[in-house]
């Protein structure tokens, strides 16, 4: 799925409160988050992608998947 196929938003973690993590995005807005839901070892300072995803976009993007797969499961075979 190409970048232009879903929005994406970057940021950075600023910080952690308690069990939240508060994301500063690139365009100043604060996004808190779940410390639970982060990459394990991400922290103050981590650079991050969030991307938003409806559930036509994931489906479009699993069947994208699917497909490549047999792609390079048929091509293996010539």
């Amino acid at each position: 799925m190409a970048d232009a196929d879903f929005k994406n938003l970057t940021g950075v973690i600023d910080r952690m409160e308690g069990e939240r993590a508060v994301i500063r995005l690139d365009d100043g807005q604060e996004i808190v988050w779940p410390k639970e839901k982060l990459s394990e070892g991400l922290g103050e300072g981590s650079s991050v992608k969030l991307i938003v995803l409806s559930d036509k976009d994931l489906e479009n993007n699993r069947q994208e998947v699917a497909k490549n797969i047999l792609k390079e499961i048929f091509k293996s075979d010539e």
